[in-house]
């Protein structure tokens, strides 16, 4: 049961994200200048997306300007265009020291990015560690 909720609230929130600027007249607006760039961004403690319960669910819209309830949605933004989307290419920040400490969490981000499809999930060995990848898209 705890799955099926997890995936449903992610599912509502991609949705909100994904579709919530298609309302009104943005739907009149179908030749866009911006491939779309929504993505649900959750957080949570445990091995896997599978076991864990979701602590926080962020949006974050980057196209046509940084938005959603990302607590800093502009620098994630612009993090995510330096690497790309690819969230794989981020780095660890230099000046971030963490203990080896292992209390998992799991990071997981759904959505479009620049008009793809993209899902992404990685375990961390704790919350220093995630914090510390990149300057603020997983800091939430």
């Amino acid at each position: 049961m705890r799955n099926t909720a997890r995936w449903a609230a992610t599912l509502a929130l991609t949705a909100t994200a994904v579709c919530g600027p298609l309302t009104g007249t943005a739907l009149a607006a179908t030749d866009s200048l911006y491939a779309p760039s929504a993505l649900v961004l959750t957080t949570g403690h445990g091995d896997s997306a599978a076991t864990a319960t979701p602590a926080r669910a962020v949006t974050l819209t980057c196209a046509p300007t940084s938005s959603g309830t990302h607590p800093a949605a502009a620098l994630a933004c612009a993090e995510l265009r330096g690497v790309g989307g690819d969230f794989d290419a981020l780095e660890p920040r230099d000046d971030v020291m963490c203990t080896k400490e292992y209390d998992p969490v799991v990071v997981t981000v759904d959505g479009v990015w620049q008009g793809r499809r993209v899902s992404y999930e990685r375990t961390f060995a704790n919350e220093c560690v995630k914090s510390s990848l990149g300057s603020s898209l997983f800091t939430f």
